[in-house]
């Protein structure tokens, strides 16, 4: 071996898929999406080097990040062109924090069925799984969770410690989630159209665009949840003050006939319309087409009538 080649390492296909932990299909497809530069030729053999172990690398970490083969391919063009990925990264790094200060803790199973009443329910394990709220840890001699949001946790505790069936809180869980989850999305269309765009203008963003992006990230982080938090409080105030008076009275008129009232929806079925009208639409749709059925119920049953008076029978 050349001092050269003692200096860098080279590695042959095998070798470089034993050390990235890709398979040698996944780096030969990776060679010819452009996203692994091609091996040097040495007589009949293909030669690797450092680069190349680099490269998967960076691959891997931002599959992990959730990126896309084509987005990664134009942030390692970005990179090979000289505008930089390290600001980028950066920004991806800055994002996919921790979004709280609230650490993560464990809990045994044992502990686990204590808190809630002492009997194992596997169904309401198997959903706080599914919601994120445990974590299995595998490979421990007691059947242990990483528990992400301590406080979320707490919170069932105490509502199961109320009076409040296991099943109503994940449920509740689930329908507060996709509201949260509707804030959230609004809050980043917000804050794109006006902060952001100006940052993520080019694709990708120029290494200096990513890193003041990333900086403006750390500053905006926590008035999401200040806005939240102080808008909550406000309605609870509001609506709870509300909700305890028509409660407390004991003259409170019953609801006319002609009053409008409020009848609950699944929120597939809310999801659903407002795909079709948008947000603003819903409660027109809703009304509309419930005027429709309660017409079309009210034609059939004059015509069911008319033809009954006149002897004729419907037959099947």
């Amino acid at each position: 071996m050349s001092e050269q080649s003692a200096a860098r390492p080279e590695y042959r296909i095998e070798d470089l898929a034993h050390h990235s932990g890709a398979t040698v299909r996944t780096i030969r497809a990776y060679q010819d999406r452009g996203l692994l530069p091609r091996p040097e030729r040495r007589g009949r053999s293909n030669v690797y080097g450092d680069s190349h172990l680099a490269r998967l690398h960076q691959i891997a970490d931002l599959l992990d990040r959730g990126y896309t083969l084509a987005s990664i391919k134009e942030l390692l063009d970005a990179w090979d062109t000289g505008r930089g990925l390290g600001g980028v990264l950066g920004l991806v790094a800055e994002v996919q924090g921790p979004w709280t200060d609230e650490e993560a803790a464990r809990i045994t199973r044992a502990e686990l069925d204590a808190r809630f009443g002492g009997a194992p329910d596997e169904e309401a394990v198997r959903e706080a799984v599914e919601l994120g709220v445990l974590e299995r840890l595998p490979d421990r001699e007691a059947e242990e969770y990483l528990v992400p949001s301590p406080q979320e946790l707490a919170v069932a505790v105490e509502l199961y410690a109320a009076g409040v069936p296991l099943p109503a809180i994940t449920g509740h869980l689930r329908e507060l989630r996709e509201q949260v989850e509707h804030i959230a999305v609004r809050f980043l269309e917000f804050t794109t159209e006006h902060v952001f765009a100006r940052y993520l203008e080019h694709r990708p963003p120029t290494d200096s665009d990513a890193a003041e992006a990333a900086t403006m990230v750390r500053r905006l982080r926590p008035l999401a949840q200040q806005t939240v938090d102080a808008e909550l409080a406000r309605a609870m105030r509001i609506l709870a003050t509300r909700h305890l008076q028509l409660h407390l009275s004991s003259d409170a008129p019953p609801a006319k006939d002609d009053e409008p009232r409020p009848v609950p929806l699944p929120a597939d079925t809310i999801r659903a319309v407002q795909a079709l009208v948008g947000a603003e639409g819903v409660a027109a749709f809703v009304t509309a087409a419930t005027e429709r059925e309660v017409n079309k119920r009210t034609l059939d049953a004059l015509t069911a009538n008319a033809l009954n008076s006149h002897g004729v029978h419907k037959t099947t």
